[in-house]
């Protein structure tokens, strides 16, 4: 519980921070124009959302979203490369313009930034291999699930821990993290659905499958706050790539999952 408070703190301060930032700022948009150059963090070890190809070269859904955009806008794109818990912190200190790094649309989150409406959709799961008949939270008592710090998953899995009796494990990042479950140093994982997929791939042995899911949120772009105009054009994007077939077309290339006709928007 105590990494719980802890993430909640993290997102008060950074609320906080955000407010007083967003006074000075607010026209981030025209900014990115005049620069010719669009800014993206982006963690590139989350796959199929962010990851490097056999040639290191960056790939993924949210790297393919990201070329779009920037493509789009006749912008060169330069990524940030990120971590789950720097995403934030990196657009908040103006290292980045936006955040295109499987951000969940959540409550906590939108304190401190804005987001365009979602371009793709997220299932976070906790996985484990299917010979083990995990079903409900309840039976997760005395076992320990995987989980990347500073992360959705982190916290989602976290609050629950002390109720229903389990340990959580916290690695550094997603590249820890999937290392240490291929590795067998885990046999529970808490994180999006499609990452399974990557884990099977890397070890068909191991069949990972959803057996508990904790959440299911819009993907958003994340925008400092107070920056009305790059939102509506953010906004405007999404909309004519989703009715032209191509981020869903991006997002069923990488995870295999269509996205639905309606896309949520903030967790459930």
């Amino acid at each position: 519980m105590k990494a719980l408070k802890f993430t909640i703190g993290i997102l008060s301060g950074l609320a906080l921070f955000a407010s007083t930032a967003g006074i000075a700022a607010a026209d981030q948009y025209q900014r990115i124009v005049e620069s010719g150059k669009l800014r993206v963090a982006t963690d590139f070890a989350v796959p199929p959302y962010g990851m490097l190809d056999a040639d290191l070269k960056p790939t993924g859904l949210d790297v393919e979203v990201a070329r779009k955009l920037a493509a789009d806008w006749g912008l060169e794109l330069e990524f940030i490369e990120t971590t789950g818990s720097s995403r934030i912190p990196n657009l908040l200190t103006d290292k980045a313009d936006v955040v295109i790094s499987s951000l969940s649309m959540t409550k906590e989150r939108a304190d401190v930034v804005d987001f365009s409406n979602p371009y793709s959709v997220i299932n976070s799961v906790i996985g484990g291999k299917a010979s083990d008949p995990l079903k409900s939270w309840e039976e997760l008592k005395g076992r320990t699930v995987a989980v990347a710090r500073g992360t959705i998953n982190d916290t989602d899995i976290t609050a629950e821990a002390d109720k229903y009796g389990f340990s959580v494990t916290r690695y550094e990042d997603d590249a820890t993290l999937i290392t240490a479950i291929v590795s067998g140093q885990s046999d529970l994982i808490g994180h999006a659905a499609a990452t399974l997929l990557r884990i099977n791939a890397a070890d068909a042995s191991l069949a990972f499958e959803p057996k508990i899911v904790t959440r299911a949120s819009g993907l958003g772009i994340g925008v400092k706050k107070g920056e009305a105009e790059l939102v509506a054009k953010l906004n405007e994007w999404v909309a004519e790539n989703l009715a032209n077939g191509t981020l869903t077309e991006i997002t069923e290339r990488y995870t295999g999952i269509p996205l639905p006709e309606v896309l949520p928007t903030f967790a459930k």
